[in-house]
This record gives C-alpha cells, structure tokens and sequence, in this order.
C-alpha cells in the first residue's frame, strides 16, 4: 500500500464496528449530511450508526435484489461530508472492482478484503479495516486517513475517540493489543515477501476464477450474485435442490472444510478465500463439489 505523505495509519484497539461510530464522529457534524452506500448488512450497519452523529443520506442500497450486486450510478447530494462504502461484502458476496469516482472525500470499510489486490488507496480519506481477515488476529482495527479531512467539527470528542490525538500519540494513548499488533506486523512482512499486493492479487484472482468457474458449471448449484460483482474473498452461492444442501455440508465437514455454511442471515454456501488460504484449498473443495454433482445432479 503506497501513500502520500499526506495520510496518517494508525493501530487502534477493536474490531471495525467500532470505526461505525469513530468515522461520523471524526468527521460529520450534527446538521451535516454523510451520504451511505449500501451493499449489505455492515454497510446497513453502519450508516445506522453515523445516523446517531450527523443526517445519512441513502444513496444506493441494493437490498431490492437481496444485495447481490452494487450499484454503481447514484447521485450524491450537495454539501456532503463524506460518501462511505463497504469494499467487500462478506455476507452477501459482492465486491467493489472498481472504486466510485466522487468529488467529496471517500471514506471506506475494507475490513474484509484489504491487502488482497493492488488499488489506489491514496483516493481514500479514510479507510478502515479489521485486522482478522487479511491483516492479522482480531483485536486491533487499521485506520489510514488523510490528514487534512480531520478537526472539521465542532462537537467535544472523548480523546479515545478522537483521530487526531491517536495521531499525535502514534497509536499509542493507551496500551495497544500488543499481540494483535505483532502478529499484523508478521503478516504484513510475509505479504512483502510472497510478492506484495501484485502477488496477492494474482493469487486471489486465480482461487477466484477456479471455484466461480466450478460452480457456474455444475448445474447442481446455483449462484446468485452477478458475475461482474462476485467477491474475490467471499463466494456465495446455493444449491438449486435447497434439501440437498444438508447433505453437502455433511460431506464437507467430513473432509474438514468447516465454516462454509452461509451466513445466518442469507443461508446457503459460503466460501471464504482470504489471503492465506493456498490455492489447493479451493482445488480440494472443486474437487468434492464435481463429486457431489456427478453422485446427486
């Protein structure tokens, strides 16, 4: 990740609900409007959160088709504070390709798939991101912001709370969760010696291209999110006979590809496919859905 002079990253205790309140606090006023792009429930989430701060304005949500495409022509109303999106969907499956062209600052929550690809991240006000996806072990929350977008409001911040003062202190008001911190640090240098954001991008793009080609051409499942907006780090996908999909998890679990069950809220199938997840892994699970297919297709 190459930056400007001009951005700041911090290391900061928390997961990234916790940025849901710090970002409209660091940068909405009261009678301000932040503008909210929704894709699914942490976006949902989060702008419910901003609404506590400051006016949210809506300006896509994609629930009309149960989240499973972005919407990518939206109207951003005038004297907005900021426009947020969420870069990764990991519930729904959907992923932002290409970043939204916006003359206010750009503040996003890449908390499910930073590092994973090469971007221009200097474009960003501010990003966030929790560090238990691609970053590291849970308990510590990344934050790079542009200097220049902070001390605009008005409103008394707690220190804790506040951007500005994490800055001046270097990340370090408080004792940080020195453990998360270490193993980020450890994973970061891995990432630099497997070849960077370029390598991992390849790599992420090739596990991609692997199991959405699979699942396009087993008739057995059926995939629902639109293929110009399918998630490098999350595939979502269902079996199109639903009393099958007992039977499917069963055998996954058997081979020991846990947790592939969706999430609670969308059912069906969920591969997650972060950085460290090696290729063959995806192979492996390739390999037992064109068995199942041929056994109950």
């Amino acid at each position: 990740m190459q930056l400007g002079d001009d951005h700041d990253v911090l290391f900061l205790h928390g997961g990234a609900t916790t940025q849901f309140m710090q970002v409209p606090m660091n940068l909405l006023e009261d009678n301000a409007t932040a503008a909210y792009h929704i894709n699914g429930i942490w976006g949902k989430k989060a702008a419910t959160e901003a609404a506590l701060f400051g006016k949210v304005a809506v300006v896509a949500d994609s629930s009309d088709k149960n989240n499973t495409y972005i919407q990518k022509t939206f109207s951003i109303p005038e004297n907005t504070s900021y426009l947020h999106i969420t870069s990764n969907n990991t519930v729904e499956g959907t992923q932002w390709h290409n970043f939204p062209e916006t003359t206010v600052p750009l503040v996003a929550d890449m908390s499910s798939d930073i590092f994973c690809r090469p971007a221009d991240y200097n474009r960003f006000a501010l990003i966030y991101a929790g560090a238990q996806k691609n970053m590291g072990a849970a308990g510590v929350n990344m934050v790079v912001v542009r200097k220049d977008v902070l001390g605009k409001v008005k409103r008394q911040l707690p220190s804790i709370m506040d951007y500005q003062k994490h800055i001046a202190a270097g990340s370090l008001m408080n004792t940080p969760p020195v453990f998360a911190v270490y193993v980020s640090m450890l994973t970061l240098r891995w990432m630099v010696q497997e070849g960077g954001l370029p390598e991992m991008g390849k790599r992420n793009k090739a596990k991609a291209d692997l199991l959405y080609h699979t699942i396009d051409s087993l008739p057995v499942f059926k995939p629902t999110v639109e293929k110009e907006d399918r998630s490098l780090m999350n595939a979502v996908f269902f079996l199109t006979d639903p009393s099958l999909e007992t039977a499917f998890l069963d055998e996954c679990k058997k081979e020991g590809m846990v947790g592939v069950k969706g999430y609670r809220t969308v059912g069906g199938i969920r591969v997650s496919m972060y950085n460290a997840l090696p290729l063959s892994s995806v192979d492996a699970i390739c390999s037992l859905m064109k068995d199942f297919a041929r056994r109950k297709g």
